[in-house]
């Protein structure tokens, strides 16, 4: 049997591109490269996990695709267009997690079950609930999709809460913001809470006790989804 060359944890940046996003876009780029900056400066922990960038709008593109990022010379930018399809972002992992996951596999690496994280700051524009709500069970149902994610939500502007707790697999990993709260604040917390988790998350394969550490966002700007009444 040939030798293992690693435990990989893939992880997904899945981020709504529609024109409501467009009063944050500086935030968007300012957190995407802070991101990028604290994973290369923290190369042990980078060397751990595969991150891929996604916008999503009418469709999917791809920003960045699942990549070491040590090696990646600058950081992925967003592109604001289009309406807020989680149907064509729910489909697009659907096809490309066990792609993704098969492909490192074959690379010889062993693979931890990969991390989504999402960011969506309204409803969804899709004809019908269904459209993205069976691409999105399909997605996690284990017997479906062996590399099935585990996913964290976040709603920022005017996500709605029950929406977002549809989207995260527990509810504990799904967010929302707080009433009122700035949306480009907003944004920089996701991205803060986001580096967090996956620094803490590399850090707990590195010590050999490998789990999903979700960092908490600041109160002050999110609360869990299932609080809001």
């Amino acid at each position: 049997m040939p030798d293992v060359r690693g435990i990989l944890l893939p992880a997904y940046v899945v981020a709504d591109e529609s024109g409501s996003m467009s009063a944050c876009y500086q935030e968007l780029t300012d957190g995407l490269t802070s991101l990028f900056e604290t994973l290369r400066g923290e190369p042990m922990i980078a060397a751990k996990l595969r991150l891929a960038v996604l916008g999503f709008s009418d469709d999917v593109e791809v920003r960045l695709p699942l990549s070491d990022v040590r090696y990646e010379e600058r950081p992925p930018t967003l592109s604001i267009r289009g309406a807020t399809s989680y149907a064509a972002a729910f489909s697009d992992l659907l096809g490309r997690i066990p792609v993704d996951v098969a492909m490192l596999k074959a690379d010889g690496y062993k693979v931890h079950r990969p991390v989504v994280f999402f960011l969506s700051d309204g409803q969804p524009t899709d004809r019908r609930d269904r459209d993205w709500q069976d691409p999105r069970s399909r997605l996690v149902d284990r017997d479906h999709t062996p590399a099935a994610p585990n996913i964290v939500a976040i709603g920022a502007g005017g996500a709605d809460a029950q929406t977002i707790l549809a989207v995260a697999t527990r509810p504990e990993f799904g967010f929302v913001a707080v009433p009122g709260a700035d949306l480009g604040r907003a944004i920089s917390e996701f991205f803060q809470m986001l580096t967090a988790s996956l620094v803490a998350t590399g850090q707990a394969m590195a010590s050999g006790n490998p789990e999903i550490v979700v960092r908490k966002p600041d109160p002050e700007h999110f609360r869990l989804a299932i609080d809001v009444v």
